[in-house]
């Protein structure tokens, strides 16, 4: 069994938290907090263990390069409205200044790295920078549950270099949550996915089809992909053509076993020439080249 942010000794010691702070920002305030309240049991849990609190997290897309605009200063500052106390935000992840920092929270102190995405070797997984995190801290508490799929320095490279790492109660909450679904599901056992890529949801999708689920809803970005693999015109929406022939293989099994494989009737799409005063909702085969699928 996975040990538990519950089965280690926090006091005193510098405890780094992988959250999942990639929150919807605009003009530097939050306006979808949720994934921020959802760890806020563990963050508090921490606290009140007077742990030295070191949360990270990413936040966009920036590529590896400092992007103002994915900066998580603003997740600092709603995240001490949240906690009622003071929350440090760090102007880096790594380096002596940051380390400095670091080493100067106190017990029951929290503190906010900057987004770990502003260095490439985050999303490469790179050794180096994945030692360098784990020099912040004593404990490793992975509680991003919506980015634990991925190899990354902060999610999994870490884990190499501390002595200590367990989950966030996020992360036990969800993983038992879908722990139950998949191996002992009610029917009828409908399962909804999401998200950009249908890269990141195959072992999903065949781990609920091994499973026996009755109908499989695919929505967000990666449904463009399901579309364009049928001959659907797909405008300019996100899609990855590397994965048609996934696509129709995985929709081609889902009939063979008698899984009910359902994609949207219609969506949200603006304009590719005018997005700011062109969104409306039509049925999927009404989109032309010119549009952009939003949800």
């Amino acid at each position: 069994m996975k040990l538990s942010i519950k089965d280690l000794d926090l006091k005193g010691k510098r405890v780094f938290v992988r959250v999942d702070f990639n929150v919807p920002i605009k003009d530097g305030v939050v306006e979808d907090d949720t994934r921020i309240r959802g760890t806020l049991p563990t963050i508090q849990y921490a606290i009140e263990q007077g742990a030295r609190v070191i949360l990270a997290s990413h936040l966009g897309r920036p590529k590896g390069e400092r992007v103002e605009r994915y900066s998580l200063r603003p997740v600092a500052e709603h995240l001490s409205q949240l906690l009622d106390k003071p929350v440090v935000f760090a102007e880096d992840c790594i380096g002596d200044e940051v380390t400095a920092k670091v080493y100067a929270v106190k017990d029951g102190d929290v503190l906010l790295l900057e987004n770990l995405r502003f260095h490439p070797e985050e999303e490469k997984n790179d050794d180096e920078f994945a030692e360098q995190l784990a020099s912040l801290c004593e404990v490793y508490v992975n509680d991003a549950f919506g980015a634990a799929h991925r190899a990354h320095a902060s999610t999994a490279g870490i884990t190499k270099h501390v002595k200590q790492a367990a989950a966030g109660l996020l992360m036990e909450k969800e993983l038992d949550y879908l722990g139950r679904v998949i191996n002992n599901p009610e029917h009828p056992f409908v399962a909804i996915l999401g998200g950009a890529k249908v890269s990141d949801k195959i072992p999903v999708i065949n781990a609920l089809m091994d499973r026996h689920v009755d109908k499989l809803l695919i929505g967000g970005a990666m449904a463009y992909t399901f579309f364009k693999a049928e001959g659907f015109t797909i405008g300019k929406s996100l899609v990855e053509d590397d994965k048609m022939e996934t696509a129709r293989e995985i929709k081609k099994r889902a009939e063979e076993i008698g899984v009910e494989l359902l994609l949207p009737t219609d969506h949200q799409v603006v304009d590719s020439y005018d997005p700011i005063n062109s969104r409306k909702t039509i049925p999927i085969e009404f989109t032309n080249a010119g549009l952009v699928g939003l949800d």
